[in-house]
């Protein structure tokens, strides 16, 4: 027999190992629901992470437009930041030049309705449908229709100035005709060869009435032979001739 304090055979030793190894084998399968309920966290945060992201993107794509417009230094878009400031600087100057470059543009003259006889003579002569304001405006219409209107107001233009006799108006009118019809970087440019430029370049050292006149022969030369025959066949023309050709048999 073995006294209370002695200690335990080495043949006793297997078997405690055996018991413990019997525990544990029971609880085996417990052991494994942790992993497995971490297992299927996983899964669900894999699976609710995959559904959050189309609302991150959206949110991301968000951010960056409102960056995209914001300038380099302010990304909040504040009404204090200097570029926006110019920005509406910019927006106020080229809006104030559109509506300077509208109120530039003459209206149609006044002037009784034409009658058949004086239409008639417009096919006569195109010196004779510029000489009254009627016959101007429907071959202004006409111009209009080929995107050919700025030869005409240059043309009406030159004449205006030829009626000035202030040497100040002379300057400021002789300048704006210039910006508005002669600039290479005017809309409205007319087409004019080298040497007429030339000549208008030196005149305007010293604007006159005179400064445009070379230009303006040579526009209205261009209106005669390239634009008046095809305002002649025109719709334009043709119902203005026959409605005041069926007034005048009505009547």
């Amino acid at each position: 027999m073995r006294g209370a304090g002695e200690p335990s055979s080495p043949g006793a030793q297997p078997a405690a190992t055996g018991g413990e190894a019997g525990e544990d084998s029971r609880r085996g399968p417990a052991a494994d629901t942790p992993m497995g309920s971490e297992r299927m966290e996983m899964r669900k945060r894999q699976m609710s992470t995959t559904q959050e992201t189309p609302g991150a993107a959206q949110a991301q794509h968000s951010t960056g437009n409102r960056g995209s417009n914001a300038c380099c230094f302010c990304w909040c878009c504040c009404c204090s930041c200097s570029c926006l400031t110019v920005r509406n600087q910019d927006e106020e100057r080229t809006r104030t030049s559109h509506e300077l470059q509208a109120e530039s543009i003459p209206n149609c003259e006044e002037s009784p309705a034409p009658t058949l006889e004086e239409v008639n003579a417009w096919a006569q002569s195109f010196d004779k449908l510029m000489l009254t304001p009627a016959g101007r405006n429907a071959f202004r219409e006409f111009l209009r229709t080929e995107f050919s209107e700025e030869n005409m107001l240059f043309w009406m233009a030159c004449e205006e100035l030829k009626q000035e006799s202030n040497k100040s108006v002379i300057e400021e009118k002789a300048r704006l005709i210039y910006e508005d019809y002669i600039s290479i970087l005017s809309p409205k440019e007319v087409s004019l060869d080298s040497r007429v430029r030339e000549v208008i370049n030196r005149n305007m050292l010293e604007p006159s009435q005179h400064t445009f006149d070379d230009a303006q022969l040579q526009i209205y030369t261009l209106m005669h032979r390239d634009s008046y025959p095809r305002f002649m066949n025109s719709a334009i023309y043709k119902d203005l001739l026959r409605s005041l050709s069926e007034k005048s048999i009505e009547a």
